[in-house]
């Protein structure tokens, strides 16, 4: 019998519903009496056929959230997700709405699995209570847009008249899309050539807005400014959010000044600035004149009666650790806990990007699991990056199993970072393992080497693998 892997890793923290329902007399980490979790060469098609699963009666009914963050859990392995969607569906009797649905299809999209996103989508229409919405068609635009389908996204938008969906908000998930993933001159296109379209966006200062976001995300610096004349030519109202995207722009440019300069013309236009506003303004005003300047205007926005969120604190401690002021830097995160803002993923971040000593870093890992906050993929990479850095390969470990046991599939990244420390440590055949492991999953391993996977250019110009 092949080795059964590790169902859904202390799936206590989704749902102790799902817990008692899965695994009832097994120990926790561990599930030996169905094949959901053999990684097999050919897995069956998840849609017309049911996995092989040979479970207890359900102890108690699944409810959505549940279901939702199970799939999320197996993001990383589109099968794995598929068997899981369809066994609650056909063996414990769940019946999956649109969130549910929306969820599997995300995971289908980022393994390019088109075809089998819109045999579910045709699913979803035979049913009231899992109708396709807006929020299925964002995703497919994303996921379309990310595997650079740009041309079958436009032609998608076209469609959506057939389920009553082709409107502002979907323009706008789609322009939206364009722009996240770096594709805003086709975004733009679409806006000047599709008249016909355009003319139902009653708020053009929306699209403008993304547009611009996505100019900025590429570093077009110039193509911002000229962007950004172009709203005021055409009489384009500027909102907070232009505002507040432009000044990052200029921060992220080197020109932190423009964008103090710009908070200054705010305040003259007595406009009533809001906590995105304030937070680019701590982040310009520390990169321009010191941190402890960031620090007075985090004084400043409370006494205007501007309350602080998460994002304003994790500005002023990431400018604290890169200036090398770590007790500061934990005085703020003390801080914020006082003023009833509980630290998120992104502020633990911070620390660990700049710490240095291996066992500091592992204890506020631990401290960050103890307080509640739920890890990040690239906080698993990041940590096993650094460590693998230092060759440090037992603590590699420590955040990989942490990672699994907490019931996270690992993606490309995680494996890659983990098998590039065993490989430092010529730890081949275990590297090899974990390569042809990844390749099993249906990731895309890095080439090496040192795994003979690399590709190499003969003197004839031949390529050989």
């Amino acid at each position: 019998m092949k080795r059964h892997k590790t169902l859904l890793a202390n799936l206590s923290l989704v749902s102790n519903a799902l817990q008692e329902l899965l695994i009832p007399s097994f120990p926790q980490n561990y599930v030996k009496f169905h094949q959901f979790h053999q990684i097999t060469a050919n897995p069956p098609n998840p849609i017309s056929k049911s996995p092989n699963f040979n479970t207890p009666s359900p102890r108690k009914p699944l409810d959505f959230i549940t279901v939702c963050q199970t799939l999320s859990s197996y993001n990383n392995d589109y099968n794995r997700a598929l068997e899981f969607f369809n066994w609650v569906e056909n063996d414990c009797g769940f019946q999956h709405n649109t969130e549910t649905y929306n969820s599997m299809i995300d995971i289908l999209g980022k393994f390019f699995e088109f075809d089998k996103c819109w045999e579910f989508i045709q699913i979803m229409r035979k049913h009231s209570f899992s109708m396709p919405n807006y929020t299925t068609f964002s995703i497919m635009f994303k996921r379309y847009i990310a595997a650079h389908y740009v041309s079958e996204a436009i032609d998608m938008f076209d469609r959506l008249g057939e389920f009553d969906l082709k409107d502002e908000t979907s323009f706008c998930n789609l322009i939206d899309a364009l722009c996240e993933y770096k594709h805003v001159i086709e975004a733009e296109d679409l806006w000047v050539k599709r008249q016909l379209f355009v003319k139902f966006v009653t708020e053009p200062t929306k699209v403008y807005n993304m547009m611009l976001r996505g100019y900025a995300k590429m570093g077009w610096w110039s193509k911002c400014r000229g962007f950004w004349e172009e709203m005021d030519g055409k009489g384009v109202r500027k909102d907070l959010v232009t505002y507040s995207i432009f000044m990052d722009a200029q921060c992220k440019c080197g020109k932190p000044w423009k964008a103090i300069q710009l908070y200054k013309e705010m305040r003259r236009k007595r406009m009533q600035l809001d906590v995105v506003v304030y937070n680019t303004v701590i982040h310009a005003i520390g990169l321009k004149e010191g941190v402890d300047f960031s620090v007075r205007m985090l004084r400043e926005m409370k006494d205007l009666g501007c309350e602080p969120n998460v994002v304003t604190y994790n500005t002023v401690i990431k400018l604290l650790c890169e200036n090398g002021r770590m007790k500061d830097a934990y005085g703020m995160l003390y801080q914020m806990r006082k003023m009833g803002c509980q630290p998120d993923v992104i502020t633990y971040h911070c620390f660990f990007r700049c710490l240095v000593e291996p066992k500091e870093l592992l204890r506020l890992f631990e401290r960050m699991l103890e307080s509640g906050v739920t890890p990040r993929m690239d906080t698993y990479v990041m940590l096993m990056r650094k460590f693998g850095r230092w060759g440090f390969l037992r603590p590699v470990y420590i955040v990989w199993d942490k990672m699994k046991k907490l019931g996270c599939s690992p993606n490309e990244a995680a494996y890659n970072a983990l098998i590039d420390a065993l490989l430092q440590k010529g730890m081949v055949d275990m590297a090899r393992k974990y390569d042809q492991e990844m390749l099993a999953k249906g990731l895309s391993a890095k080439p090496r080497e040192e795994l003979g996977t690399k590709t190499s250019i003969d003197r004839s110009g031949d390529v050989e693998l």
